[in-house]
């Protein structure tokens, strides 16, 4: 099929709005708005050729950036101290393409002490390509370096947030100073990992391709099982942590998908299976879209259709900061591995406000697993991520 024209969108975060603030003569995130029409009495550059997709997906060289409207690398994880401490965290950056406004980016750091009860976060964006660092790192399919802060205006000239890797063997580095943490105060925090993927990547939709309808499509990869380790700086304390990470990197021309938000899973059981789905919302609360992947433990991907699986929420909670109720646990049902699997967060507040780089607030954060596969339990970690009901 033929990809649509570069028009608006929202992407991951419930179709998200993204990047960071907009040049000078134009207000608000880049992403949150529709490209800008090129200034009166200068020339307009040539159009970018239509890409027919979908493409075959070729790793590792498809790790790297994409001249595409939207693009994240996105982890989520789960730690352990060496005392006993555990620790979800989340780190993102996305990479926008705004009409003929410079390619954009963002940034997102989240850790969840789960042994403490507490929730931080911070995020960075930045406006030109002087972020993007491959060439400094010739042997990484992506590099990257964010340095601007809206929340923190001094962390300009401080040390950058890193991200880079590559065939499944990546780094990441990134610190929040106290005046740039949301979330739960505390004297800064920051994570410097080490990921080596234990499985091959998996393809979304079988051929690492998501049709969205009228809306495009988007390219969807995994990488469901990295080893971790590495330390989690809490204030100025390093601590060291070992766990497991789930990366995501998604690529494409597509334009709002169902216009309500979208619920997304990520499960890692003890079993060595991994699930991911996704439902995407429409205005109405109804769900137009699911789709899923069910992953072994040799690595093998099984695509799921909406009618293979059920997700089902049976509680919410009301962020007092934003006045949003989201969901707050759920029971998931796939028949056809004789699979239930129940979750509920690790802490209840894992709300972030990223209007000042994405113009969305969202909910992502660490879930306790508790599963039965043939009536037998099973343990297991998730990630939640829920968009769209700031909106509301």
């Amino acid at each position: 099929m033929t990809a649509p024209a570069r028009r608006p969108i929202v992407a991951r975060l419930g179709a998200l709005a993204l990047v960071t603030a907009l040049v000078t003569g134009c207000g608000g995130p880049i992403l949150a708005n529709a490209p800008a029409p090129h200034p009166v009495g200068t020339p307009a550059p040539a159009p970018t050729p239509m890409q027919s997709d979908p493409r075959t997906v070729r790793l590792p060289a498809d790790d790297g950036p994409h001249d595409r409207l939207t693009e994240w690398w996105y982890y989520t994880g789960h730690l352990a101290a060496d005392d006993g401490r555990r620790f979800g965290f989340e780190y993102v950056v996305f990479r926008a393409e705004r009409g003929d406004f410079p390619v954009s980016w963002a940034s997102h750091l989240a850790l969840t002490d789960e042994s403490a009860g507490a929730f931080h976060y911070a995020q960075r964006s930045e406006i030109g390509q002087a972020a993007d660092v491959r060439s400094a790192n010739p042997d990484r399919a992506f590099a990257f370096a964010i340095s601007g802060s809206p929340t923190d205006p001094g962390a300009a000239a401080a040390t950058p947030w890193s991200m880079s890797g590559g065939a499944g063997t990546d780094t990441l580095t990134a610190a929040a100073t106290a005046s740039a943490v949301q979330g739960d105060p505390i004297d800064g925090f920051g994570i410097q990992l080490d990921l080596t993927s234990t499985k091959p990547p998996v393809l979304h939709g079988g051929n690492g391709w998501i049709d969205f309808g009228p809306a495009g499509g988007s390219y969807y990869v995994s990488r469901t099982a990295m080893r971790t380790s590495g330390t989690v700086t809490l204030g100025t304390t390093p601590v060291h942590v070992q766990g497991t990470a789930w990366f995501d990197h998604q690529w494409g021309d597509f334009i709002s998908v169902g216009g309500g938000g979208w619920d997304w899973f990520a499960v890692n059981l003890d079993d060595g299976q991994d699930l991911m789905l996704s439902l995407v919302r429409a205005a109405d609360g109804s769900y137009p879209l699911a789709y899923g992947t069910l992953v072994d433990a040799a690595g093998g991907g099984r695509t799921l259709d909406a009618g293979d699986f059920t997700v089902n929420a049976d509680r919410s909670w009301t962020s007092p900061e934003t006045g949003a109720t989201y969901p707050a646990g759920w029971t998931i049902r796939v028949p056809g591995a004789a699979l239930v699997i129940e979750l509920r967060p690790t802490v209840a507040d894992q709300e972030l406000d990223t209007r000042a780089t994405t113009g969305v607030v969202y909910w992502e954060g660490s879930q306790v697993v508790s599963a039965t596969r043939d009536g037998r339990s099973i343990g297991g970690q998730a990630y939640v991520e829920l968009t769209g009901y700031a909106s509301r």
